[in-house]
């Protein structure tokens, strides 16, 4: 049985989520605070966090941060907050996911099982991809390891950031889509925000490029979508 947690402080909310997701075959704790939550998601198995945005003594942005930097399970925030500059701020720490207060319970168990499926898919997809590496101008992938170096230098890549560059980096010159993007790598057709992929494609630039405005690696044009440059070194 998959584990969730979930770290709200209303407990009314975090309850009526609890009830929708064991309807579901899920095992569910509830965390109230912040600090307590951040503890129990590191000490504990859980497959996926459901991550309320404003927390007493420990926000959600900050959980998140810290979560990501030792965790690679979903993290879907949970918000009242509307405004796009919380939502990219909150997939540009690592969470995949971000849905807006008040929401129906059925759009939350349709997220929660499409990213666990997802990871899923993923962890099912890893052995095969073992001793394969990327090297593409100053460029080095490995997949085995799952680490980014550019020129001999690593950089640090959340698990959606990682994905993703190595989807594009495998198929260099041909251009997708931001919603083919979308559906490849987050596994979904009608859920979630296909904004995210705008979000980290931002700061997959931001980590490899020289000039972020004048990218060598991953371009954009206008109107079609995003193509990875070049022939692989």
């Amino acid at each position: 049985m998959k584990r969730i947690l979930i770290i709200e402080d209303e407990k009314s909310i975090a309850e009526l989520e609890r009830d929708y997701l064991e309807i579901n075959g899920y095992s569910v704790d509830i965390v109230l605070t912040g600090d307590e939550g951040l503890r129990q998601a590191l000490d504990q198995p859980y497959d996926l966090i459901l991550l309320d945005l404003m927390l007493p003594n420990i926000d959600g942005f900050e959980i998140c941060k810290r979560l990501r930097a030792e965790k690679d399970i979903p993290i879907i925030m949970v918000s009242a907050k509307k405004e796009d500059y919380d939502k990219v701020r909150g997939l540009g720490l690592g969470a995949d996911d971000y849905l807006v207060k008040p929401f129906s319970p059925n759009e939350m168990i349709a997220r929660v099982k499409a990213h666990l499926s997802r990871y899923e898919r993923l962890s099912m997809r890893q052995p095969q991809t073992v001793n394969r590496e990327i090297f593409i101008r100053g460029l080095y992938i490995d997949q085995a390891s799952r680490r980014v170096f550019i020129n001999n230098k690593e950089v640090t890549f959340t698990t959606k950031e990682f994905d993703l560059l190595t989807f594009m980096a495998l198929n260099p010159n041909q251009v997708f889509s931001k919603e083919q993007l979308f559906e490849k790598l987050w596994g979904m057709e009608s859920t979630g925000d296909i904004s995210t992929v705008t979000v980290h494609i931002r700061k997959i630039r931001e980590k490899i490029e020289q000039d972020s405005s004048n990218p060598q690696y991953i371009e954009t044009l206008w109107g079609a979508g995003y193509r990875f440059k070049g022939d692989r070194t």
